[in-house]
């Protein structure tokens, strides 16, 4: 399951840089285009984002991570580029 956290926190950094990169280049050049790719990438970004929180919770007490570790990692997936931060850190030596 740790190793489907690791894919779940990739996958949600990026789709965060892909959704903060829609709203700041895409809709000020092609508004048309903004509102075709926002529910798409709004909902992936939405799954990711709870697959990460949940996968977080059930990993807490497998991997033995106290209330400091795991308050980083969820406090890391509202965070730009959190996420792969994490994935370095206390991820990359567990699977």
């Amino acid at each position: 399951m740790l190793k489907i956290f690791k894919v779940t926190a990739i996958l949600e950094g990026i789709s965060y840089l892909v959704l903060f990169t829609n709203m700041l280049f895409i809709k000020t050049n092609n508004p048309e285009l903004y509102h075709t790719l926002l529910r798409p990438l709004g909902m992936t970004h939405g799954v990711l984002f709870i697959g990460y929180v949940v996968l977080a919770f059930l990993l807490r007490k497998p991997q033995n991570w106290d209330l400091k570790t795991f308050g980083i990692i969820q406090i890391a997936s509202l965070i730009p580029f959190g996420t792969f931060y994490i994935e370095k850190k206390y991820l990359e030596n567990n699977a």
